[in-house]
């Protein structure tokens, strides 16, 4: 079992013991707003193909190579669901969300001469299950723990953007389930709460080998913002 799965299970083992040990459960829906990069580290440079995986070449009888280039622009999804929480002033917080998270990339496509950007938006949605360990001052606190989120659904822009580049199959360019963390504070006001928190991906999202000999891989973590407001039930 790999070091993400370890802490994830133990947090979810601490629980009950913090539970009884501090006499406190909560239970409460939330919803708010997801600020979303997916980067990719480095600009990539890789040939185009033609329909039957040969090089696409120009008029000069070059070879065709587009720039894949991370967008500096953040796009913006929703998160809602429920949590619990385990504990008054040391505390456990599993959390169940429904949550988009966008984002785009360009592609600088340069033949014969003439050069074109072509944007390309790509949003996921996935359920989103963090359990974090708080601790709590008052009103204020302070959260951080893994989070593991499982794909459900995505646009088909990504695929059709880089069909041209590769020899092999999209179908599993995202991944079905990907691992990272959360870190953040919060403010509790009676029943209401207010999180913000930063978001970031141990594992890709989606990763793609690209060019004729699959020589370049095309990969890409989260990186977000997550605001979201809460109402406790009890």
């Amino acid at each position: 079992m790999n070091t993400k799965k370890t802490l994830l299970f133990a947090a979810i083992a601490l629980m009950p013991a913090l539970s009884f040990a501090q006499g406190s459960f909560q239970l409460g829906i939330k919803g708010g707003v997801n600020l979303s990069k997916f980067s990719f580290g480095s600009d990539i440079v890789t040939t185009r193909l033609n329909a039957n995986g040969s090089p696409a070449v120009g008029v000069n009888g070059q070879q065709i190579r587009d720039n894949l280039r991370e967008s500096l622009n953040s796009r913006t999804g929703t998160a809602f669901g429920v949590y619990a929480r385990f504990g008054k002033n040391l505390y456990i917080q599993p959390e169940v969300l429904y949550s988009t998270k966008a984002s785009s990339f360009d592609i600088i496509r340069t033949e014969n001469g003439q050069t074109q950007t072509q944007t390309v938006n790509v949003s996921t949605t996935s359920f989103d299950v963090p359990v974090l360990l708080g601790l709590k001052g008052g009103p204020i606190r302070v959260v951080a723990g893994p989070v593991v989120s499982f794909r459900i659904a995505d646009n088909q822009q990504f695929r059709d953007a880089l069909q041209q580049y590769t020899t092999g199959s999209l179908n599993d360019a995202w991944a079905k389930a990907y691992y990272g963390y959360q870190i953040g504070g919060g403010l509790d006001l009676g029943r209401l709460g207010i999180d913000v928190r930063r978001e970031g991906s141990f594992s890709d999202i989606a990763a793609v080998k690209l060019g004729t000999d699959n020589q370049a891989q095309f990969n890409q973590k989260l990186r977000s913002w997550q605001v979201t407001l809460a109402y406790r039930i009890f």
